[in-house]
């Protein structure tokens, strides 16, 4: 039964993409059809998560193909991790796909939009379940194809084109990790079925803690090719989600549908690769789960300094998921399995509330820019200001969201990062430096992401309206918006606070994820970090948020834009710029090197052998015409003409006969008597 109501959740949002591919656009049906689509997968979802979670684990498999003697298998494999990942995509494709009614309905690509996004939904729904590695890699491409055409929804935009050519080629190169990893893996195991392979008692062992270490054995796979496998394996999780040095895509993927942008970030793209990892985990050894934690701790830092100075709205939470991802990959890296997939689940909610309210924000922007007929960008927080007053339950989503997203107490992003910062802490205890300096990195990047939120927050909704200074006659003809805009944004700020993920809302151990997610997540080393970690952090962080209120509302703070750590952050790290030179203008160099080598050698030679050809051909034609065509026709002439002298003797006269006779008996006697 839960796998028939498994395959009910996959189908539906398949048959609303079929259905928007043959419904004509000037039927605008798809929205509402795709719509109820997804509610109707949501409703199944959370019936087979209740089924499953903590109570059994469901495989069912049929026989796909066979090449030699390796049998394929098709299958749905439902544990406790797959059934909160497709509980988790439907459940936030609702509010999004409600959202998306109203956000999109003047757009003349409406039925197409939602086409590409149930096909969006079906294919991560896919990805979450299936129990084989070719499945998995072919659902791991159709989520990619998907961000693909939705990031390049607008493709009329220059930048959305070159957005999704971005996203689409950086995952590209996770991409060719990951069918690396997995052709070695099977070269290895000779399996493809990921129950075999990581499922309980499967080839690939477990984690297990050992001395507060965790070790992760990877049966009789050769060392060198585990590593390899491994590195496959990351590429894939850092293109995916983002992670350095293959995270520049996501801001810039924002170019798309401001809803896209929600359900991208939130619970389908960039949570594939945390899911990937969940997935594999057991095939890292020690020291590649520390390479994912201090690549996880750099890049949540990272991201988070970028932020600092970000003014488009949209990529000021593009910096942040990122950031986000990372405190995830250190998560997994340090041992913190459980939290890294409850940050996961707390992390879609929050962010796609956040995403909706810039979402509105950005619309009434554009409204105000329409009406009073301004040259501004509507998603420049410098524009913003006092919005509060005019779209207040925004404004309460917004604080939710942001609340949420620092980490306050009473809110599920509370809960979830302060499970990574204890566990952190607890991990780095008798290791060398560099070990001990992440978890105060990483500490210090939830006070810079405090920072910044705040900033973001009091940018847009406090102090006064921007724009009045540069007119002071705007029209200010804005709103929350209808029932499409406020269900979602009620509904997301309700999940993003504790009561949806525990009753009590400052101990995270006793969140009921902690119950169904393996490793146990240091449970059984409470020390004093469980006490000094929450309170410091959130001491600091309100002295932070406070801080950027008064920065920004009562003194009108600016960055000193002149700083080099001001242009650093500003420039993103300058890391598209040395891409594009190091990488991008490298590769255009050696292509032109190439195109000038093909042109003036390749295709010297060839001209030189077609000169040599043509030259021969001409002088064969030549030989031809002239030579053998006059000797056939000599011989046609001297036949001819030897004919005309024959037929003189044939004339019927005798005297010509006897003359004849005469003269060749003469000329017979005289060459006898020359010779």
């Amino acid at each position: 039964m839960q796998t028939f109501h498994t395959l009910v959740v996959l189908v539906l949002p398949l048959l609303a993409a079929i259905i928007g591919v043959i419904v004509p656009s000037k039927y605008k049906i798809a929205g509402w059809i795709s719509t109820i689509a997804i509610l109707l997968s949501a409703v199944f979802a959370i019936g087979v998560f209740t089924g499953v979670w903590n109570v059994t684990t469901v495989h069912t498999q049929t026989l796909w193909f066979t090449i030699a003697s390796t049998n394929v298998y098709a299958g749905i494999w439902l544990n406790n991790l797959s059934v909160l990942m497709l509980a988790l995509v439907s459940v936030i494709a609702v509010p999004v796909h409600i959202y998306s009614l109203k956000y999109m309905q003047h757009d003349e690509r409406f039925n197409r939009y939602f086409t590409y996004l149930s096909f969006f939904c079906f294919s991560m729904l896919a990805l979450v379940v299936v129990d084989s590695l070719v499945l998995f890699y072919a659902f791991w491409e159709l989520v990619g194809f998907s961000s693909y055409l939705l990031i390049g929804f607008w493709f009329t935009r220059d930048k959305a084109v070159q957005a999704n050519k971005k996203a689409f080629i950086m995952n590209r190169i996770g991409d060719i990790g990951l069918l690396a990893g997995i052709i070695i893996i099977f070269a290895q195991f000779k399996t493809f079925d990921l129950v075999q392979l990581f499922g309980e008692g499967g080839l690939i062992s477990q984690s297990v803690l050992t001395n507060g270490q965790w070790i992760s054995p990877v049966g009789q796979m050769p060392e060198l090719w585990q590593y390899i496998a491994c590195g496959g394996i990351f590429l894939a999780v850092a293109a995916k989600s983002a992670q350095f040095p293959l995270h520049n895509w996501l801001p810039d993927a924002m170019e798309g549908p401001t809803s896209v942008s929600a359900l991208i970030h939130a619970a389908t793209m960039v949570a594939a690769g945390v899911f990937l990892l969940g997935r594999a985990y057991p095939i890292f050894n020690l020291y590649e789960l520390n390479t994912l934690a201090i690549i996880g701790c750099f890049t949540a830092f990272m991201a988070a300094t970028i932020a600092l100075t970000q003014n488009d709205l949209k990529r000021i939470l593009a910096y942040s998921t990122i950031s986000q991802l990372g405190f995830m990959i250190m998560a997994m890296g340090v041992g913190a399995y459980a939290s890294s997939l409850f940050h996961l689940a707390t992390h879609a909610f929050f962010k796609c509330l956040l995403f909706l309210v810039a979402g509105v924000v950005i619309h009434e922007m554009q409204h105000i820019r329409e009406e009073n007929n301004l040259d501004i960008d509507p998603q420049n927080i410098l524009y913003m200001g006092g919005l509060r007053k005019k779209l207040p339950l925004t404004f309460i989503a917004a604080i939710v969201g942001a609340l949420a997203l620092i980490g306050v107490p009473l809110t599920s992003g509370f809960l979830s990062k302060d499970g990574i910062l204890i566990q952190a802490f607890v991990w780095a205890e008798g290791k060398s430096w560099i070990y001990q300096v992440m978890p105060v990195m990483a500490l210090f990047t939830t006070w810079l992401t405090a920072f910044y939120v705040s900033r973001m927050i009091v940018k847009v909704f406090f102090g006064k309206f921007r724009l009045l200074d540069i007119n002071p006659g705007i029209h200010l003809h804005i709103s929350d918006g209808g029932w499409y805009y406020k269900v979602p944004l009620a509904l997301l700020s309700f999940c993003s606070l504790f009561p949806l993920f525990s009753l009590n809302p400052l101990i995270y151990e006793h969140a009921w994820l902690f119950d169904g997610l393996k490793p146990s997540n240091f449970l059984e080393r409470v020390n004093i970090y469980h006490t000094l970690v929450p309170i410091g952090v959130n001491i600091l962080s309100v002295v932070v948020m406070y801080t950027a209120y008064a920065l920004y509302v009562k003194r009108n703070y600016t960055f000193p834009q002149h700083t080099a750590l001001f242009r650093l952050s500003y420039n993103e790290w300058y890391i598209d710029k040395a891409y594009n030179k190091g990488i991008v203008k490298a590769v255009l160099w050696i292509s032109n090197a190439l195109y000038w080598f093909d042109k003036n050698i390749i295709d010297g030679i060839v001209n030189v052998f077609r000169k040599v050809a043509i030259t021969l051909s001409e002088l064969a034609v030549w030989v031809d015409r002239y030579v053998i065509d006059g000797i056939l026709y000599l011989l046609t002439v001297f036949v001819r003409r030897t004919g005309n002298l024959v037929r003189l003797f044939q004339g019927g006269k005798v005297q010509i006969y006897l003359y004849s006779m005469l003269a060749a008996v003469l000329l017979i006697f005289i060459l006898k008597f020359i010779i």
